[in-house]
């Protein structure tokens, strides 16, 4: 098989694809033979060394992936070669062929194309797990959610998600082609955060109440401009810092309006936290999964892959993220699903080219 090999912690434009020997399933895990991988932000940061989680070396990088079974091992019940599923990767999406555990994969819909269903092991999941499980931001209908990056991957599942719950949301970016697909994918309010404060819009929208859950993987002095037009008894998830400042929480605000701040690392629930809960939590993500696959099939997801570019333009795809050109997500793409969407070396599925 063809992958992206990591030998060393290094930058992700000096790696290269290499031919490897193809993996073999052991007990509780399927073989794939990929269709489509994500890229991502935290991608750059494993293959230099500096996530927290450092797979052993050699390994082939990519988490979050869309394939065929192509063979199973010992003791799996759930999947069976030729099934079209969605798995959450230790490692290994970016090539051919990848290994998973059966307890992360899960069976995609007939009508959902491998270079989208990448984008619910990731995005929508982590999205609703923040807005729907009642431990974290707890969405109810009628609520008001202020989303953030919203034209982001995360922010776009986070605005569809939240519409989905019944809330009102109000989405933030920072260009107007942004804030045109937050509208198109559901945003009832749709701010300019670089035009004024966004803190005056949402103030106005919701009649001087303030947002009751905010969503926000920008961080920095957006999560701080948030607090100050939140709702009595609201609910804030910091989700990542887009933004490159970590901030510090100002307790007293906190305390003032009695708001509430939840953390969420859904590798805790991967298996990619120092202790592998993935088994214990397998029911919960699975129903999770389930739900966000119905609501796709009745029309309320439209998950946005904005770039695919075949496996050999892998570092094409990076620069696309690192540059925060997409306007949804990135995708490599590989066999069947390259050849449906158009995509070879060198002729990458972009904005305004039809696929």
């Amino acid at each position: 098989m063809r992958g992206v090999l990591v030998r060393e912690w290094t930058d992700f434009d000096k790696l290269a694809v290499a031919e490897i020997p193809d993996p073999e399933p052991g007990p509780g895990q399927v073989r794939l033979r990929m269709q489509a991988a994500g890229m991502s932000f935290a991608t750059s940061l494993v293959v230099a060394g500096k996530y927290q989680r450092k797979p052993p070396r050699p390994f082939v990088p990519g988490t979050e992936g869309a394939g065929i079974v192509d063979r199973v091992g010992p003791g799996v019940t759930r999947v069976a070669p030729g099934d079209r599923v969605a798995a959450i990767l230790d490692w290994g999406a970016f090539g051919d062929q990848a290994l998973a555990q059966e307890v992360s994969v899960f069976p995609i819909p007939d009508s959902l194309e491998f270079h989208r269903a990448i984008c619910f092991t990731n995005s929508y999941m982590t999205a609703y797990a923040a807005l729907a499980w009642p431990h974290l931001l707890g969405l109810q209908a009628g609520q008001v959610l202020l989303v953030h990056g919203a034209a982001g991957g995360v922010g776009i599942a986070a605005t569809e998600i939240g519409k989905a719950l019944g809330a009102t949301v109000i989405a933030t970016a920072g260009s107007a082609a942004k804030l045109d697909v937050a509208r198109a994918h559901g945003a009832d309010h749709a701010v300019n955060y670089r035009d004024a404060p966004f803190r005056d819009a949402v103030l106005e929208a919701t009649g001087g109440r303030g947002a009751d859950a905010v969503f926000d993987p920008v961080g920095g002095a957006v999560f701080e401009q948030s607090l100050r037009c939140m709702a009595p008894e609201g609910r804030i998830m910091p989700v990542g810092f887009a933004g490159g400042t970590i901030q510090q929480i100002p307790a007293n605000i906190l305390l003032v309006k009695n708001l509430t701040v939840c953390g969420l690392n859904m590798g805790y629930y991967y298996g990619w936290s120092p202790q592998d809960m993935r088994h214990q939590y397998a029911d919960r993500v699975r129903a999770a999964m389930e739900q966000l696959f119905a609501w796709f099939e009745a029309g309320r997801l439209d998950p946005r892959v904005s770039h695919a570019f075949a496996l050999d333009d892998f570092r094409d795809a990076m620069a696309v993220v690192l540059g925060r050109r997409s306007l949804g997500r990135v995708a490599l793409v590989m066999d069947q699903e390259a050849r449906r969407l158009g995509v070879r070396p060198g002729c990458p599925l972009e904005p305004g080219r039809a696929g």
